[in-house]
């Protein structure tokens, strides 16, 4: 009778699973640090819905600002149009939009440059040198997301205005969207709306 040759089944060498392993280990702290990644960018992608932003200073600049502050007078504005708030850290120069700008237009009107002449030279004067932030914010008259970018929009004609004449650096001015998220008056009333129509020009104060 013919005789069987039966061989035992080799083992694969143990340096074989340990190479598996690192493989299997490598791919799970990859696909995690993905996971944190896209988690970060959607926590950064919610804090733009209130506050859009493009320029070089960081959000954590200007994520204090009190919009609140009590308001004080500079000699050097005289423009009743001009507003001023501020405290030790930030000083807050508000315009109307209706003062910068004609009804569904993102063009600054020739108007509103003495008012702007008069807030450079503020700036100029008081806080040369340090970090901008334009802001710019709507009433809530069509969608939030249009509002948002109305307010971009506004909000960087008004940096690329102070680049322009008032010779301060566009890399010193960040531009951020409030959009129709931070009214300061009820959006029922024709003057409500309006006064929620505004550009904020933001100092940061240097320590």
């Amino acid at each position: 009778m013919a005789e069987l040759d039966v061989q035992p089944k080799k083992k694969s060498p143990w340096w074989i699973w340990l190479i598996v392993a690192a493989i299997v280990i490598a791919l799970i702290f990859f696909i995690q640090s993905r996971n944190d990644d896209n988690l970060n960018q959607a926590e950064g992608a919610g804090k733009g819905d209130t506050t859009a932003m493009t320029g070089a200073a960081t959000l954590s600049d200007f994520d204090n600002v009190d919009f609140d502050a009590a308001e004080t007078t500079y000699g050097e504005l005289t423009d009743s149009s001009i507003s001023v708030r501020g405290n030790a850290d930030y000083a807050i120069y508000g315009l109307g939009e209706n003062i910068l700008f004609s009804v569904g237009d993102t063009a600054i009107q020739a108007s509103a440059q003495s008012a702007l002449k008069q807030i450079a030279t503020s700036l100029n004067q008081r806080y040369k040198g340090v970090s901008l932030a334009v802001y710019g914010s709507t009433d809530s008259t069509g969608s939030a997301a249009t509002n948002k970018e109305l307010g971009k929009t506004r909000a960087e004609a008004v940096k690329n205005w102070l680049v322009a004449n008032a010779d301060i650096p566009a890399s010193s001015i960040s531009v951020y969207s409030r959009g129709q998220s931070s009214p300061v008056a009820a959006n029922a009333t024709p003057e409500g709306r309006q006064m929620n129509r505004r550009v904020d020009i933001v100092a940061r104060i240097k320590k």
